[in-house]
């Protein structure tokens, strides 16, 4: 299995995890809870760029 495969199975389980017990797309919204979604999604580009990068050497 190839890193970038890992890499977005990781984010697709925080995004299950996120929806169940954090309720992120709760109505309840708030600036945290948007803030963890894009800090969330900041961290697959960067895994997603590093995966890529190490993939090629």
């Amino acid at each position: 299995m190839s890193k970038t495969t890992i890499v977005i199975i990781i984010y697709i389980l925080g995004l299950i995890f996120g929806a169940l017990f954090l309720k992120i797309w709760s109505a309840d919204t708030s600036v945290f809870k948007g803030l963890l979604g894009l800090g969330w999604t900041a961290l697959l580009l960067i895994g997603l760029f590093f995966a890529e990068k190490y993939e090629k050497n």
